[in-house]
């Protein structure tokens, strides 16, 4: 017995067909997560065993004080000296940093981490160390002070290789810490205790070896700071608080300045608030500037910083998991083709061989995915591409009948593949170029059917037996009437004449 809706029951078999299609795509997208996951985790145990992002502050000079006093106005079961502890604070007035960045990649198994080496001569210049002089708050209190400590602060102190801070031609020795309560890790010098309040000038130069992964940023710390860094990273990414007043890059490499005021920056301020150093990824994160701040601040509780990051742009994870978001659109790209074949061309397919074509275009995303971690992201994707194509021109030459209609259908999905790299390399014009695309591929599938008659391929006309007139009824004696017949004897003739 004959179906009535044979469309209507192919349609609902696509449907379940492109639900299951789906499913495996999501599974592939999982995939390209926890790939994703397990980069994370290679980028955290080169950071664990090397050295982090690193943030530079300094140098600053800070001195630790204390003022005593006897309470004579308290009760005599609670006289006694009383106390109060400070720290007076020095910045510089004029900062200069010259940095050279050379790479040092590191490997966890299959991932890459973009590690550094930086060589930084850090000039900082003091016009007067006034802050420096100790201010009473109650009249005949006793003041103890420490010697003034230079100290520069980093982020990880694991990835101090080499220091050395140079003051009037002399040496001066470091050592590990910077005795400052907020920014504990780093290194500082002591200097003579004749330079607390002292107003004459006072200028160090430090010549600092550092290394850390990622990221390097610099707090603006002096009256006026004045940045240059220069690299071999073909693709930098200068992020923070502040981008460079000048950049030049190119594939050779990069060299950026930074120009900056302190009336531009609360650097200071927020030193003296005891702000924490913080990654400057972290500036467009979740812990923004509270409202009172404006939405120009820092985030919260963090020192005003700005950065430049060793960015990879063709991280194989990121363009793949943009990629696997086109599946669906890949799926139901080619089920029009494939559809278009069957009805213009009268045609048969089977929801199965649509199953196998949808399974073949779902490979390639995880073919790709696979690929990319041992061969450039342009390989992996052509070898891919190629795979599928060859594949689906094979097969579509089979289940359309000749090679002569398999071809059309190879070349329309090698132009999608060709058309999702162009979108994988666009940053700001991937919307505009898919969407007129997009909009190309529904204009030719509406000029193709244009002259299809839909209600011809009703059910209800095509698939029902042609009604053909009822048979006439057998003669019956009744109704038929015979000649008359001839007298004996009389010729036929006659009698008919």
């Amino acid at each position: 017995m004959k179906k009535r809706h044979p469309w209507l029951t192919k349609l609902a078999a696509l449907g379940g067909i492109t639900l299951l299609l789906l499913w495996g795509l999501g599974l592939i997208a999982d995939i390209v997560r926890d790939r994703q996951s397990h980069r994370s985790q290679a980028v955290q145990s080169v950071a664990d065993s090397l050295a982090g992002p690193q943030t530079l502050l300094g140098p600053l000079i800070h001195m630790a004080c204390v003022e005593s006093w006897d309470d004579a106005t308290a009760p005599a079961e609670r006289r006694g000296e009383q106390r109060r502890e400070f720290r007076l604070t020095a910045m510089p007035e004029r900062l200069v940093l010259r940095t050279d960045v050379a790479l040092q990649e590191r490997a966890r198994g299959l991932h890459k981490v973009p590690a550094y080496q930086t060589q930084t001569r850090i000039s900082a210049q003091w016009d007067t160390l006034a802050s420096l002089q100790p201010q009473r708050q109650v009249q005949g209190s006793r003041l103890q002070c420490g010697q003034p400590i230079l100290m520069v602060a980093v982020s990880d102190a694991r990835g101090i290789r080499n220091a050395r801070l140079q003051q009037d031609g002399q040496t001066l020795a470091l050592k590990p810490g910077t005795f400052h309560p907020t920014y504990a890790r780093g290194l500082h010098a002591v200097l003579p205790a004749a330079l607390a309040g002292s107003s004459g000038g006072f200028a160090a130069t430090l010549d600092l070896e550092l290394v850390g992964t990622e990221r390097w940023a610099v707090v603006p710390l002096g009256s006026t700071t004045e940045v240059s860094v220069q690299g071999p990273w073909p693709h930098p990414s200068f992020g923070g608080r502040f981008l460079p007043t000048e950049r030049q890059v190119s594939d050779a490499g990069f060299r950026a300045q930074w120009r900056l005021s302190s009336l531009a920056t609360t650097a200071q301020q927020d030193v003296e608030r005891k702000r924490r150093l913080c990654d400057p990824a972290s500036d467009t994160g979740a812990d923004a500037a509270t409202p009172a701040e404006g939405p120009n601040a820092a985030p919260r509780g963090c020192v005003d910083s700005f950065s430049v990051a060793l960015v990879d742009p063709v991280n194989p994870y990121t363009l793949s998991d943009r990629a696997t978001k086109y599946g669906l659109l890949f799926v139901a790209l080619t089920f029009v083709a494939v559809g278009l074949f069957e009805l213009l061309l009268r045609l048969r397919v089977h929801p199965v061989q649509y199953l196998l074509v949808g399974s073949a275009l779902c490979s390639f995303f995880l073919l790709l995915v696979s690929l990319s971690e041992h061969l450039p992201f342009g390989w992996a994707y052509g070898v891919a591409a190629s795979a599928c194509v060859a594949l689906l021109t094979y097969y579509a030459s089979h289940m359309l009948g000749r090679l002569s209609r398999g071809l059309p259908l190879g070349g329309g999905i090698a132009l999608l593949y060709g058309l999702l790299y162009l979108l994988l390399q666009l940053e700001q014009t991937a919307l505009a170029v898919g969407s007129i695309a997009l909009f190309a591929v529904l204009a030719a599938v509406m000029v193709l059917t244009r002259k299809v008659d839909w209600y011809g391929l009703a059910p209800a006309r095509a698939d029902l037996p042609e009604k053909r007139p009822p048979p006439p009824a057998p003669p019956t004696s009744a109704g038929m009437q015979f000649p008359p017949v001839p007298p004996r004897g009389a010729s036929p003739a006659a009698g008919s004449a």
